[in-house]
């Protein structure tokens, strides 16, 4: 029953998907945030959207909420619409649709051919960031966990591999092994440090315990690699920013788990910095704090 119901879904994006590939990118995100708006709202539960906004925003009134809740499932809409014309995003496209704030940052990583650590969240079209910064020059591995739809999931992997970045690394153990073995190659790794893990350390995140990933410290302790936070705007449309930030400052001394919890706590309080920032374009609708 559930294969049946990965391959529904299947059939339905792909017509979607082909509609959009019709329509052009600006009439495609304009329609997919219509999609967004009306149809996301029934497929995830509003009590865990509601109450991720009130442990971020305690004081947060219902129309502000409305806002942002409103915002988030128009920028869904766009993101998913906007996939089928990841080209039009790249390097070579005429438009130049992102604007990179932080190029130096960038430049400096590429010409000491530095192995860094790019951590962001969800926010706008969040595939877009680790396509710049492969554009940019930067040797990249991303890493992603792959959809539960096996028949959409090797769609989706074609295009990121693509059009986003070539170095893909799945999550979980193996995936765990290849980032060792990419960063001994002087590869950077980009990964979305927002979402909850099974494998991590409870860091307090807007004031409320929340499982969080402590790969980026780890690496960061082992390789001496620098943390640099990254994050992305949409600034109209179809129109970007993306925003590259110092890099972290990292502490070392003789007790490595402090030393990893610190990291960690720093890096949580850069995520919130940034969905403060930009509350209705994050993804609430993930259970971040289960």
């Amino acid at each position: 029953m559930k294969y049946i119901k990965y391959f529904i879904e299947f059939l339905f994006i792909i017509s979607l998907f082909a509609i959009f590939k019709i329509i052009g990118l600006k009439n495609a995100s304009a329609l997919g945030e219509k999609i967004g708006i009306t149809i996301g709202p029934l497929f995830r539960s509003k009590t865990i959207i509601s109450k991720n906004i009130n442990f971020a925003f305690p004081n947060i009134n219902s129309s502000d909420e409305k806002k942002i809740i409103k915002g988030m499932w128009s920028n869904y809409g766009r993101t998913f619409a906007e996939y089928v014309f990841l080209n039009k995003f790249s390097k070579n496209s005429p438009e130049q649709l992102i604007s990179i704030q932080g190029k130096d940052i960038l430049d400096k990583i590429k010409e000491k051919n530095e192995s860094v650590v790019f951590v962001s969240g969800h926010f706008a079209n969040f595939e877009l960031m680790a396509m710049q910064l492969s554009n940019h020059g930067i040797n990249l591995s991303a890493i992603y966990r792959p959809l539960n739809n096996i028949f959409l999931n090797p769609l989706m992997e074609y295009l990121r591999i693509k059009y986003i970045c070539p170095g893909q690394i799945k999550k979980g153990r193996a995936g765990m092994r290849e980032i060792l073995k990419k960063i001994q190659e002087k590869h950077s790794i980009a990964l979305m440090i927002d979402q909850r893990v099974t494998e991590g350390e409870k860091v307090l995140f807007f004031n409320q315990p929340a499982y969080t990933t402590t790969i980026p410290a780890q690496i960061a302790l082992k390789f001496r690699s620098k943390i640099v936070p990254i994050s992305l705007k949409r600034i109209s449309d179809v129109k970007f920013n993306m925003v590259v930030e110092k890099p972290i400052d990292v502490e070392r001394s003789e007790n490595q788990n402090k030393d990893i919890l610190d990291i960690s706590i720093k890096l949580n309080s850069v995520m919130e910095n940034m969905i403060k920032n930009n509350p209705d374009q994050w993804i609430w609708s993930h259970n971040r704090w289960k």
